[in-house]
């Protein structure tokens, strides 16, 4: 697969709270998949945690809800350019998993995977303190298909490729592995007020 940097996008207004490259979406979310949108329903839907944890536990869609629901409001990013203001997500915090399988002291990256088979690799500090969640409604309504619904990984920190859709799991390491995108030329972490798009960048 060839990577380019060819995603022009809108002409850039100077913002500062925008990272660097990118544009104000407004009321667009433009929709972006490596792959075709999964017909999957809640009753179908499950996410696990496993590997250098203490206790591996996968959750179905009832007792997911049954974790402490949270709230995500602030801005996303893609790497295509795009970024949108004052989103505002609903699901549980990644905490409240991780708090029940206990990761190992080992432990520093994690390799998030979709009912798909897409994959996306992140340090775990960029998915604990508060700092990414499991999705499943967007500005109070349910998180549409086309958007990772039923549920979707979100670490709106960083660039929206991490935010694997159709969650299915984490496998945690202690150590780096890249997924799809990062195999095909992307950053491994994905800053976007460091423009880390691209391996090398």
């Amino acid at each position: 697969m060839n990577v380019t940097r060819g995603f022009a996008g809108r002409p850039r207004v100077p913002n500062a709270a925008l990272p660097p490259g990118q544009y104000d979406a407004g009321d667009d979310w433009p929709v972006l998949s490596a792959e075709v949108t999964p017909e999957l329903t809640p009753a179908e839907w499950s996410f696990r945690v496993d590997g250098l944890v203490e206790e591996p536990h996968t959750w179905n869609w009832e007792q997911a809800h049954e974790l402490p629901a949270s709230v995500y409001e602030g801005d996303i990013h893609c790497v295509t350019g795009w970024s949108k203001f004052g989103v505002r997500f609903g699901g549980v915090s990644l905490d409240a998993f991780l708090a029940v399988v206990r990761p190992h002291v080992s432990a520093t990256h994690a390799v998030a995977y979709s009912h798909t088979g897409y994959t996306t690799n992140l340090p775990l500090a960029d998915l604990t303190g508060g700092r990414a969640w499991i999705a499943w409604e967007y500005d109070g309504e349910p998180l549409t298909p086309e958007h990772g619904g039923p549920a979707r990984l979100l670490v709106p920190h960083l660039y929206f490729w991490k935010s694997a859709k159709w969650i299915a799991g984490l496998r945690i390491l202690d150590h780096d592995e890249p997924g799809f995108w990062e195999q095909n030329g992307y950053h491994a972490r994905g800053n976007p007020w460091e423009e880390q798009r691209y391996s090398g960048d």
